[in-house]
């Protein structure tokens, strides 16, 4: 039996909600080195916050239309999150 794809390219043990953010980011973005990911500390709720911005030539292809590209990172993200026991939220800057 084959892994998933998700769990082939993010093995759970080495796996951080980061990287799979800068993955995503990295795919819809044509200005590589301008991502970058500030990761805050867990709130009193135990959300990590997590800082993205980009090129602001490519802030439209991180929002898509009508912000359905945005919702579905931080669906993403969150089902990411929710296999770690964690809680978080994705700002785009």
């Amino acid at each position: 039996m084959s892994l998933p794809l998700f769990q082939m390219l993010f093995p759970m043990e080495e796996f951080f909600m980061k990287d799979l953010l800068y993955a995503i980011t990295a795919g819809l973005v044509e200005d590589k080195s301008a991502i970058k990911i500030v990761e805050d500390a867990p709130d009193e709720e135990g959300v990590i916050n997590f800082h993205l911005s980009v090129a602001p030539d490519d802030m439209g292809r991180v929002i898509g239309k009508q912000g359905r590209i945005a919702k579905a990172l931080r669906t993403i993200m969150r089902a990411g999150a929710a296999k770690k026991d964690l809680k978080v939220a994705v700002t785009i800057e």
